[in-house]
């Protein structure tokens, strides 16, 4: 009969609660406790997936992560705090991790996730949790979990709704799913279309969930199942997807055997690199706005109709942010105009964009129509009409 490794003392009384599981018990504990876990990520995901399993008992948690702690991060990233303001993440994830649970070493990938360092990178580690908020990283994730031979927990949120399932070798991967990218632009980002916090606690504390029972081989993942969390009802559903066996990763006949440029594939660049890199677009205030507009400035909302007709700005001319290419005739170029959304991160895409093609006159409005309201501005509901027509009620 294998004998297993003792567990001290302190170790007996701190897991003791999942010890007493018959699925666990000394041994499942102790393999916990040998594991190693990679969370890309230490986001609104990533933050509550490594803290259970910090808590857990997981022996080496790894973090990647380029970005720094933001005031807007702190609502649903609940591993940092506001002290942590302008620290490296994988720092703050550190600190709150090894104070949860010393037993736990957290390794910290100061670094944007790329395809020069990924193989490198995931292959010391058993599971990887993705918590990645852009489609270039879920793609690199999910190629290179495939090459190595690594089981993958997946999620995303938005919103009010979130998704998860388990990708195990062999059983298909996040291109059986979604063989191809969305055209850019079609899915907003959380600070574009924005999310609720607890929703982000619901889905990384089932990844969570997911990690531990594959760690200890036990119960029933969701490998080949999708799950749907709604929220807003509180309604959970499941939708089942099989390996393709023509999956250009995973499938019968492969022809991807290495990574790729998934930036260049998903037609977009990986958010944390955009903030970088990108230099922020000219931009006014909610008190600048008023007298702009006294001397003949253009107002545009490029939000979608149904934000459209909560509240806008009176006499805004409404161009959704998808259709301004096909309608940039309709922005005169010849005048100062302000371009606003919910709170900055679309109208800013759209006037940087702008700026680019010869409007130098085009600024952004900090903060949106939120911070428009918060300054006790009047708005208007309904759609806004064509110019010379009556605007909706007060």
């Amino acid at each position: 009969m294998a004998t297993v490794q003792a567990l001290t003392e302190e170790q007996l009384q701190r897991y003791s609660r999942q010890i007493i599981l018959e699925e666990v018990g000394v041994a499942g504990q102790r393999r916990l406790l040998e594991s190693r876990v990679l969370v890309v990520g230490a986001g609104g995901l990533g933050s509550p997936a490594a803290l259970y399993l910090a808590a857990a008992g997981i022996g080496t948690i790894g973090i990647v992560d380029g970005d720094r702690v933001d005031l807007t991060n702190l609502h649903r990233q609940i591993l940092h705090f506001h002290h942590d303001i302008g620290r490296p993440k994988t720092q703050s994830a550190r600190r709150t991790l090894e104070d949860v649970n010393p037993d736990v070493r957290v390794v910290p990938h100061q670094t944007v996730l790329t395809s020069a360092n990924a193989l490198e990178i995931l292959s010391q580690y058993d599971v990887v949790v993705n918590g990645s908020d852009n489609f270039p990283t879920r793609y690199l994730v999910n190629d290179a979990c495939v090459l190595l031979g690594k089981p993958l927990v997946d999620a995303s949120i938005l919103r009010w709704e979130g998704q998860a399932t388990t990708f195990l070798p062999g059983r298909g991967c996040y291109r059986c799913l979604f063989p191809s990218p969305p055209p850019p632009g079609a899915v907003p980002s959380c600070a574009e279309a924005g999310i609720v916090g607890a929703v982000a606690g619901f889905m990384g504390t089932h990844q969570a969930l997911e990690v531990v029972k594959i760690l200890l081989g036990v119960g029933q993942t969701l490998a080949n199942r999708l799950m749907l969390f709604d929220a807003l009802t509180g309604e959970i559903r499941f939708v089942r997807w099989s390996r393709n066996p023509d999956c250009p990763v995973c499938g019968d006949r492969p022809t991807i055997r290495e990574l790729i440029d998934y930036e260049a594939f998903c037609g977009v660049p990986a958010h944390d690199r955009v903030q970088q890199t990108q230099p922020r677009p000219p931009e006014v205030s909610v008190a600048e706005v008023d007298a702009l507009v006294r001397e003949g400035a253009v107002l545009v909302d490029v939000r979608e109709a149904w934000e459209v007709a909560q509240a806008h700005i009176e006499g805004t001319r409404w161009i959704p942010m998808g259709e301004v290419e096909s309608r940039v005739h309709e922005i005169p170029a010849d005048r100062t105009v302000v371009v606003y959304c919910a709170s900055g991160q679309r109208s800013g895409k759209v006037t940087q964009w702008l700026r680019e093609r010869g409007y130098d006159r085009v600024f952004n409005l900090v903060g949106g129509i939120i911070a428009w309201q918060n300054a006790g501005k009047p708005v208007r509901t309904g759609l806004p009409q064509p110019q010379g027509e009556p605007a909706g009620r007060t």
